[in-house]
């Protein structure tokens, strides 16, 4: 089953250019403004959409992104009112792919089979669950799988030749690659290294590799883009909300285009690129 991931891919590789993943977390910094910037990311140039789903413990998530999802935890975000966004975005957008990005314990709460169908009817295209290792497949990625959901699964610097096989045997939609190691928004990646390190991971599979961790600017986007089929920013974007927010923790009246303002100044940089 071809879903919006797949249809997205390929339209990126028509254009000849690197796609822009772009992360928010649900509810921050409150449910209202949240909708707001999820529903202008594609205009801004967003090829692809992660939304974090908060979790009281995100061992892989660097300060800015957990800050962010104590933010929307402390506003009353849960499991049900994120796939209510996502039912909301898709009443304008019917193409954008969405991605839901986070860890198995809400889910597992949720109930696995409930929570697959609500997110299908929902509009969900795929999964990155960052704990869910691919011996526990029967858990959620098959049955994911099953309901015309992508199982999108992580790559690391540490994934050697013998890893690799298993962590792409059920992955669909796109290969995500940490491009360091550590914990997201810590440091900037190596342009040079990546590329060599997507290169490897191309000659074993024919999905699309995402690159992401610790991407901030245009230019390090191009830079990044250059040898990746997308590029992922989530910490620089969350920080953004941050540094819009008045003393009580609310939005200030112009949150939602300084977040937009760097989506689009980041779609330049990938949009600069050519594959060739």
């Amino acid at each position: 089953m071809k879903t919006r991931i797949d249809t997205r891919f390929e339209a990126l590789k028509v254009e000849g250019r690197p796609g822009l993943v772009t992360f928010i977390m649900a509810g921050d910094p409150n449910m209202e403004a949240s909708q707001e910037i999820l529903n202008g990311l594609p205009a801004a140039g967003a090829d692809l959409i992660e939304i974090g789903m908060p979790f009281s413990d995100p061992m892989a998530d660097g300060p800015s992104i957990q800050l962010a999802g104590q933010r929307a935890l402390k506003g009353g975000q849960t499991l049900a009112k994120t796939l209510a966004m996502v039912a909301n975005f898709r009443k304008t957008d019917s193409e954008t792919p969405i991605i839901l990005m986070g860890y198995y314990n809400p889910i597992y709460i949720y109930g696995n089979e409930k929570f697959l169908k609500d997110a299908s009817d929902a509009g969900v295209d795929g999964l990155i669950i960052v704990d869910l290792p691919p011996e526990a497949d029967h858990e959620l990625c098959i049955p994911a799988m099953d309901h015309g959901i992508n199982f999108i699964r992580l790559a690391t610097p540490t994934t050697d030749a013998n890893r690799l096989p298993k962590v792409l045997e059920n992955t669909s939609g796109f290969l995500y690659y940490v491009s360091i190691t550590g914990i997201t928004g810590a440091a900037a990646p190596d342009p040079d290294r990546v590329a060599k390190a997507v290169s490897a991971i191309k000659q074993k599979t024919d999905i699309p590799v995402a690159v992401g961790f610790g991407v901030k600017t245009a230019q390090q986007a191009a830079d990044i883009g250059k040898g990746a089929d997308a590029v992922v920013v989530g910490s620089a974007l969350v920080s953004v909300i941050l540094d819009n927010l008045d003393e009580a923790g609310n939005p200030k009246a112009g949150t939602t285009k300084a977040v937009l303002d760097l989506v689009s100044d980041l779609a330049s940089g990938v949009q600069s690129v050519k594959h060739g």
